[in-house]
């Protein structure tokens, strides 16, 4: 049976860590490392983050809906605003990369996606009326080694 955790926060910088320290205790309690832990919370900050800067704008206050579900074999994070959306390409088939590019061509707001993307076993975003990102990490998964 899946476990849900709903928490509503004011979308403002100072609430993170309220995400970051119940992220901490759910998933340590799921059985995460330390180290998917601590990368979960770099991938959840960013998503936040993004929230704070970009969906209300300094016009209107907002929140953020987070949802943590529990599942047999990982945890799936919901990040959800109901603010300004923005375009999301994603990258397809092709694996997310900086390894072609030069320095200057890496943009401040794709930086943060890419380490989602990096950081997390999946990620999904879906924009319309606000922005939903969805953060999904698998239990006991290690990275195979090339």
């Amino acid at each position: 049976m899946n476990s849900f955790i709903h928490l509503t926060i004011p979308a403002r910088a100072e609430f993170i860590d309220i995400v970051r320290l119940t992220l901490f205790g759910i998933a340590n309690k799921a059985g995460f490392s330390y180290e998917e832990i601590e990368d979960m919370k770099v991938a959840v900050t960013e998503a936040c983050t993004n929230v704070v800067l970009h969906a209300y704008g300094n016009s209107r206050p907002g929140e953020i809906e987070i949802s943590f579900e529990l599942e047999g074999n990982g945890i799936t994070i919901r990040i959800k605003d109901e603010g300004t959306s923005f375009k999301y390409e994603p990258a397809g088939n092709k694996s997310v990369t900086l390894h072609d590019k030069e320095l200057s061509e890496v943009t401040s707001g794709g930086l943060g996606l890419f380490m989602m993307h990096a950081l997390m076993d999946k990620v999904e975003i879906f924009s319309g009326r606000g922005t939903e990102v969805i953060l999904t990490k698998l239990l006991g998964r290690k990275e195979e080694m090339a």
